[in-house]
């Protein structure tokens, strides 16, 4: 057909024939070219490949170096009657300034008002911010490039035995490290660092230990140091953290539940790819996936394997609601119905006990 077809075009008009013929040659060869030397061109790409071709802004980044580093030593030992024992670390010579029953809101303004060109880099600086709402205030020098321990402590003629009853509207401690000499503003990003420690008293005797850090730029931003948490054997917990533990579970036994319950899964138990946090309980029609778990389940329309829409799924074991519906609804007695008929006052009050153990 295409043969008769260019014999007719031909026999029609000889040179329209052969300008055809340069025509479609040019364009194959253009379109060859494109493919295997130059860029190719956005008409005959696929959309996948559009896609991954767009190029990623990327922003620059810079290394930090915090100057400042500072722990608790022997912390179950300090109190707010027999002081506390501070160990700083610092690059350059710096301050440590410490201050005791500091007023809760008037140091997180504070910190608000170092974002809004009110730079904490000084001590008299944090204090102006925070209005001097603080009970007694001690500032030591910590050399260049050496450890150094520092022991504070609350004047007798103070008075001061705790800190009032929860919720509270002081702080313990509040330590600030600062560079002493102004000349190192300039050299470093972070030109303060402030600690928030809680220090045991007749009321509160929880070990002692840090709240919070935050780390304030020169440029006025404040990052929070968050603590880091790694998996460990039960073996291999600490004492405290048995402590701990065993309150849990005491609190769980108030409740009529066991850990099992609200816990199910085991370390061997496959977990859920979205949110790492529960047992994989849902098996995806059709690409028969089994990745997600009660809750992320109800979030997603599409497989988060392979992208295929979940047109079914169903459960591999039953759920706590088909568990509720068998028994019926005299039997389905929710966690919430269980804590406000429980007496909130005396599991405060064993928690008490347990704490002051």
């Amino acid at each position: 057909m295409a043969a008769v077809f260019l014999v007719m075009l031909y026999e029609y008009s000889p040179l329209f024939y052969i300008t055809l013929i340069f025509l479609c040659f040019f364009v194959t060869t253009a379109v060859i070219l494109g493919w295997f030397v130059w860029d190719i061109p956005v008409i005959i790409r696929n959309s996948e490949e559009t896609e991954s071709g767009t190029r990623v802004q990327r922003k620059r980044m810079v290394q930090v170096k915090n100057p400042f580093a500072l722990e608790v030593l022997n912390p179950g030992a300090a109190s707010v009657i027999g002081g506390v024992n501070l160990k700083s670390h610092c690059i350059e010579k710096c301050l440590l300034t410490v201050y005791w029953g500091c007023n809760v809101h008037k140091l997180h303004e504070g910190l608000q008002k170092h974002i809004y060109s009110f730079r904490i880099k000084v001590p008299q600086k944090l204090e102006e911010a925070i209005d001097r709402q603080y009970l007694y205030q001690e500032t030591f020098l910590i050399e260049k490039q050496s450890d150094s321990e520092k022991f504070s402590q609350l004047p007798k003629y103070l008075t001061i035995k705790d800190f009032g009853s929860l919720p509270r509207t002081r702080y313990p401690l509040v330590a600030l490290l600062t560079l002493a000499e102004e000349e190192d503003w300039d050299i470093y990003e972070i030109v303060s660092m402030v600690t928030v420690i809680h220090v045991p008293d007749e009321k509160y005797r929880l070990t002692c230990r840090i709240l919070y850090q935050y780390l304030l730029t020169a440029q006025g931003h404040i990052y929070d140091l968050k603590r880091l948490f790694v998996p460990v054997d039960e073996t291999s917990l600490p004492a405290q953290l048995s402590s701990e533990t065993s309150l849990d579970k005491k609190l769980l036994e108030k409740f009529g539940t066991t850990e099992e319950e609200l816990n199910p899964q085991n370390e061997s138990s496959k977990d859920c790819v979205v949110c790492q946090n529960a047992p994989v309980n849902w098996v995806l029609l059709p690409c028969r996936h089994a990745c997600l778990c009660d809750c992320c389940v109800n979030y997603f329309k599409q497989c988060p394997m392979c992208r295929e829409f979940v047109a079914e799924s169903f459960a591999l074991l039953r759920t706590e609601e088909e568990v509720g519906a068998v028994k019926g609804d005299d039997d389905n007695q929710t966690f919430e119905g269980i804590w406000e008929e429980s007496d909130e006052e005396n599991i405060h009050n064993d928690v008490n006990e347990q704490l002051d153990i």
